[in-house]
């Protein structure tokens, strides 16, 4: 597929086929991990399980599992990661403890997401500006290859530089290819802990705020509906969405203000 698309000169995020097929069962099993998982974050598997059979719903421990690995997620307490870096991939110290971030471009930060659908369902990623909350660039696709990625970080890099880029463990951003344009835009590379899904907390912040105001709303039937709907909400979220943490100013604002004070 990657190769039909480059010989097509598409995106290999914008071509949206069927994702392999889930039962109608276990997609509401999924969607009911995804929301209560926001709520809990803290949760592993075994926590999910009890939580959710005090709601009626069982499901056994190794069922879970493999739904987690699907969503990508991990319970914050420090444990083993659902997903690994690939053997061989550099890890980077996480450069963010402490640090006072007061201007656009000081962080950036990444990390992907699960989008339920009503008969599948996609990833999303976006790169996000710490300050200002600013999305810079985001991307959807039908699997966890670093392809998205790298397209939405690219994206990105055409509006400025940060001097830090965070993001966590996964393969995805471990992966030469995407810390190779790091480096070479001189970027210095920040990672989370191990089992520390906090440290990338403003981006977990926009992923709830996104489900809930929009993903979880419109239900979406499509990849093309997804993206069509996650076009203008994105537009919405950063020109229109004031922020009271920000002074009632959007994300937009917020960036674009501040940046030229500071040159």
């Amino acid at each position: 597929m990657r190769r039909q698309c480059a010989l097509l000169g598409l995106h290999r995020s914008n071509w949206y086929y069927e994702p392999a097929p889930e039962s109608v069962e276990n997609l509401r099993l999924l969607r009911s991990i995804d929301e209560l998982y926001l709520e809990h974050p803290h949760l592993g598997s075994r926590g999910l399980v009890a939580h959710l059979a005090r709601r009626g719903v069982l499901v056994n421990r190794k069922k879970m599992q493999r739904m987690l690995r699907i969503l990508g997620l991990q319970s914050v307490a420090p444990k083993p990661r659902t997903t690994l870096r690939a053997p061989g991939q550099a890890v980077y110290p996480y450069l963010l403890r402490g640090l006072e971030i007061t201007r656009p471009n000081h962080v950036w930060s990444c990390d992907i997401t699960y989008v339920p659908m009503q008969r599948g369902y996609l990833y999303l990623t976006a790169v996000l500006d710490w300050f200002s909350r600013h999305v810079l660039a985001w991307r959807l696709s039908n699997s966890m290859e670093v392809d998205f990625c790298l397209e939405a970080l690219d994206e990105a890099l055409l509006q400025g530089r940060p001097e830090i880029f965070n993001t966590d463990q996964g393969s995805q951003f471990t992966s030469r290819e995407f810390t190779a344009r790091l480096k070479a835009s001189s970027i210095a590379i920040s990672m989370d802990g191990k089992g520390r899904a906090i440290d990338n907390v403003m981006i977990e912040r926009l992923w709830r705020t996104v489900k809930y105001e929009n993903i979880y709303v419109k239900d979406y039937a499509t990849g093309a509906d997804c993206h069509q709907g996650l076009k203008k909400y994105f537009h919405y979220y950063c020109h229109e969405r004031p922020h009271s943490s920000l002074g009632s100013q959007t994300p937009w604002e917020a960036y674009q203000t501040r940046r030229r004070s500071s040159r």
